[in-house]
């Protein structure tokens, strides 16, 4: 029942997303994150709200380590930091997938305007 309760999370929250990195997958929920050092494919629950259209964002092909983790985090909410530059400040999703994906982050599920799987 909580994975159900995840999954509704998933598809509501603005800023909910998955992220499947070396050190495995991580669904963020605002407040929650939920997490396994498994890869995706072996992490049912994120598999599921990537499936469902949850955004997400595969860090594997990033090769330079310090600025992803100098990357601000995503807000949990709808509020944004005026000035969000380094790891201390939050984003928006979407500011964010610009910013991982500038890295050469892959992103499914989109949703920036104007952009396809």
């Amino acid at each position: 029942m909580r994975d159900l309760g995840h999954l509704k999370q998933a598809a509501l929250l603005p800023n909910a997303h998955v992220i499947c990195g070396e050190g495995g997958t991580f669904l963020h929920l605002g407040w929650t994150t939920v997490s396994t050092f498994a890869p995706i494919e072996r992490f049912p629950l994120a598999a599921l709200a990537v499936a469902r259209g949850t955004p997400f964002i595969d860090i594997r092909p990033v090769t330079d380590v310090i600025a992803f983790a100098n990357l601000p985090r995503v807000a949990r909410d709808r509020s944004v930091d005026p000035d969000h530059s380094g790891a201390g400040q939050s984003v928006s999703l979407t500011t964010y997938i610009d910013m991982v994906e500038a890295l050469g982050a892959r992103i499914a599920n989109d949703p920036r305007p104007c952009r396809s799987i």
